[in-house]
């Protein structure tokens, strides 16, 4: 069958939005395609930094002529509504109708004909649409034409459209169509400085290989892997290391047609510079591979640039170009470095007063003081040193106010962690610094380090309770403050560092320190005020939520202080409504099943986290088993029969069965292994053995299998009928020790 070949040639189209051009230009076509009734067997795209390009390949020559039936009014209707309905079927009468038998009564129905086109007519009509339609992020317009109305927008100006459509062993029809003057046609252009003449082409397989002779590698994942292998062929020739950057490497294969791998370098004064920063400053400002020692693991004074063009000098002059930038730019960093150094973390703070963290919560300074007292908090919990956590909790964000964090704001955290250890901080407190931001993605570490552990949490914590303070909760797919991924890091430091946090009791107290700050009550008293109701409370959930009442009274009135804390229990058990969501999101990445997450959860909102994936891990083993299948098959079993009864007889069947009504040995079997069960399920799960609590619940099967075999449940007496009905219930009741059975699918 035939092949689509298209190519839109222009300047230069930016690195960034080549991937997605490419993807979109290939969805466009193919939906296209197919809502014309053309199925195609294979498409792919490719982009360079000067044109697009499209094959699909085994396109029907035609579209199948269509055979459609329209019915029409019954017979009889009114006169407006079959002229109606013969307008639109294009019927000059209704003897040109069918009479379709109904018992409803007869009706009029169309045979529509509507013979296929052929499918370059069809080309000819969609391209241009989809030419002018085409979602850049950014376009423009230029030349004469661009006052115009109706002229075209582009992401650089477009000076060239290829379209051929037919089959390999003929010569291929162009697409005939024209976009704001240019004419589609089968002429493409090479390498703008090594072979820029004009070429001809006709399908797919001759025009990419008319390209590579013009100097021009279409596909770029192969671009990729030349400039991959040529630059690990570089540095190991020299006795390096390439440093390898996939996101680089993605970048400067959009910026080249023909790549070629070059070294140069600089000056060895500047490997004083910590290596990310050396690092940042080469690949930001000339997108050029750093190289590393093999002996030492730290960076060489080398570096590899990707140029575009075979020079006659064999480079030479463009790695001078490159290395006399480079030397300037590295200039700059030192400079930075070095006056960064001269001022410690702490000496900065007082500016972070003057920053607005967000209009309703205050500055950094606050946020920072919050972060501080929330961490120490943290620390014993987590086995860190108190005083250490607050060291670190306070210098952790001092380095966004250097100058190296300025100009490279990705090595926040980092500096931070250089310019502490330079200034003599505990290796713990320096850490700190870079690791509280992790983990920023799933792909990232999470922090070990029990004073990063308390520092990350601390910071994700108040992130969130402060948004959830002043409602800004994310919604629908618009998280502006990351949200989602500050939930996303609490979860993954507990899970991973095997944690056990009353996580409700951290958002209350993360609460008061948000909600006095909110109301400008001073540091000082807040803090008396906290030591002296901590000496005489014990923190449980209960306690911190009594804690947390008494101490709003101490600075506003009672009728205040009961209206905030009657505002913040339900909003705080909706953070952690979300917190869980996100949880089952994570179990499930992690391999468990949703119904196991869900039916975990359902038994009663837990905020030990690490403990629900213990259970559910313990429950997916349970149910792997056989009596877990068939435990499950008879729970599920009365369940059923309790929603139908009780949503026929308008009732629940709550309530203790009575044993005197037990007519059946069968019956009093039941209940007894419901009673071992329930007290042995229950004492399991409150010591945290969810497998011995499985192990319990394994001895209900053989009552539950000899119930259903030899009992009526719907026995004719009402009395005993009722009674039977409340001993399905406890068969309910006696599973919720550990699960809700009823959400778990067969």
């Amino acid at each position: 069958m035939p092949d689509l070949l298209l190519e839109l040639f222009s300047e230069e189209i930016p690195a960034r939005m080549q991937a997605k051009a490419a993807d979109d230009l290939r969805r466009m076509i193919t939906d296209k395609l197919v809502a014309e009734g053309l199925v195609y067997e294979g498409a792919k795209a490719f982009a360079t930094p000067r044109r697009l390009a499209l094959t699909v390949h085994g396109i029907p020559a035609r579209q199948a002529d269509l055979k459609q039936e329209r019915r029409g009014p019954k017979i009889g209707a009114p006169h407006a509504a079959v002229q109606g309905f013969l307008k639109a079927a294009g019927l000059k009468s209704l003897d040109e109708a069918k009479v379709q038998r109904d018992p409803k009564g007869d009706f009029y129905i169309a045979l529509i004909e509507k013979p296929g086109r052929a499918t370059l007519e069809v080309l000819a009509d969609i391209l241009p649409v989809i030419v002018r339609t085409f979602p850049w992020p950014k376009s423009m317009r230029w030349g004469e034409r661009s006052a115009r109305s109706g002229a075209l927008n582009w992401v650089r100006p477009l000076h060239a459209i290829v379209a051929t459509f037919g089959l390999e062993t003929e010569e291929p029809d162009v697409v005939r169509f024209t976009v704001d003057g240019i004419e589609a046609g089968q002429t493409t252009y090479g390498h703008r400085f090594m072979a820029p003449a004009a070429i001809a082409v006709r399908r797919f397989e001759d025009y990419e290989a008319k390209l590579a002779a013009a100097k021009v590698v279409l596909d770029p994942a192969r671009r990729k892997d030349i400039i991959l292998a040529d630059a690990r062929q570089l540095a190991f020739a020299q006795g390096f290391e390439l440093v390898e950057d996939q996101a680089l490497l993605d970048e400067v294969a959009g910026l080249v047609e023909w790549p070629v791998a070059l070294m140069g370098s600089f000056d060895a004064e500047f490997l004083s510079i910590p290596d990310e920063v050396i690092r940042a400053t080469i690949r930001n400002n000339q997108k050029c591979f750093v190289v590393s020692d093999p002996k030492t693991g730290k960076l060489a004074n080398k570096f590899i640039l990707t140029a575009n063009i075979e020079a006659s000098d064999g480079g030479m002059a463009i790695v001078a170009g490159n290395e006399r930038v480079i030397r300037a730019r590295l200039s700059d960093a030192k400079f930075f470095y070095d006056t960064d150094l001269k001022t410690k973390l702490e000496d900065r703070l007082p500016k972070f007063d003057t920053i607005v963290f967000h209009e309703k919560l205050g500055t950094q300074g606050e946020r920072i003081s919050r972060i501080e007292r929330l961490a120490a908090e943290i620390a014993p919990l987590v086995g860190a040193d108190v005083e250490k956590t607050r060291r670190a909790a306070k210098l952790a964000k001092a380095d966004l106010l250097t100058e190296v964090v300025g100009e490279f704001p990705e090595l926040q955290g980092l500096m931070g962690k250089y310019y502490a250890l330079a200034q003599g901080e505990d290796a713990s407190v320096a850490a700190a610094s870079e690791e509280h931001y992790k983990p920023q993605g799933p792909n990232d570490r999470v922090p070990t380090d029990p004073v990063s552990v308390a520092v990350a949490l601390a910071d994700k914590i108040d992130t969130l309770v402060g948004f959830w303070a002043i409602d800004e909760k994310p919604t629908g797919s618009k998280d502006p403050y990351a949200l989602r991924r500050a939930a996303l890091g609490v979860i993954r430091i507990i899970m991973e560092n095997e944690l056990r946090l009353e996580l409700y009791e951290l958002l209350l107290w993360a609460d008061i320190e948000v909600l006095l700050d909110i109301k400008g009550v001073k540091f000082d008293r807040q803090q008396n005020s906290l030591d002296h109701l901590r000496r005489e409370d014990v923190l449980t959930q209960q306690g911190a939520s009594r804690i947390r009442n008494r101490m709003l009274k101490k600075f506003f009135s009672e009728e205040t202080a009961t209206e905030e804390h009657d505002e913040a229990v339900p909003r705080l058990f909706n953070l952690l409504d979300f917190i869980v969501d996100r949880l089952e999101a994570q179990l499930r990445t992690t391999g468990a099943r949703y119904d196991l997450v869900s039916a975990a959860l359902a038994v009663q909102l837990e905020d030990d986290l690490f403990r629900v994936s213990r259970r559910v891990e313990a429950l997916g083993k349970f149910l792997d088993t056989e009596d877990g299948k068939n435990l499950l098959a008879g729970t599920k079993r009365a369940a059923n029969i309790l929603r139908i009864e009780e949503k026929k007889d308008g009732k629940t069947y709550d309530g203790a069965p009575d044993a005197a009504l037990y007519a059946l040995d069968e019956e009093k079997a039941l209940a007894k292994a419901i009673d071992q069960v329930k007290a042995e399920a229950s004492t399991a799960v409150a010591r945290e053995d969810f497998a011995g609590a499985m192990s319990s619940m394994a001895k209900l099967r053989p009552a539950v299998d000899a119930f259903f075999d030899k009992v009526k449940v719907n026995d004719d007496d009402p009395k005993v009928r009722e009674n039977r009905f409340k001993l399905l219930n406890e068969i309910r009741a006696a599973t919720r020790a550990v699960a809700d059975f009823s959400k778990i699918q067969d």
